[in-house]
């Protein structure tokens, strides 16, 4: 097994653990998943796929839910940043 798995959130290169969920990767760059209508950053809340506050584009697929999705190398992630 890796000890690391290369994914691309924002445009940053970015290393994290095998294993890793797509929003806890979100959370270690310090970056809000999305903003509310009124412009407050948001990120996870729930944690098991209910709240979607967690939601990014993935490999150009809108909406996954990031606490859900386990990040795989050469992953591209985007957040509405």
């Amino acid at each position: 097994m890796a000890d690391f798995v290369n994914v691309v959130i924002n445009g940053q290169a970015v290393e994290v653990p095998p294993g890793t969920s797509v929003a806890a990767a979100i959370i270690m760059i310090g970056a809000p998943s999305r903003h509310s209508i009124s412009g407050q950053p948001r990120g996870p809340l729930c944690g098991m796929g209910v709240c979607y506050e967690c939601c990014a584009t993935v490999n150009g697929r809108p909406h996954v839910k990031g606490c859900q999705t386990v990040c795989e190398e050469g992953m591209e992630i985007s957040t509405d940043v």
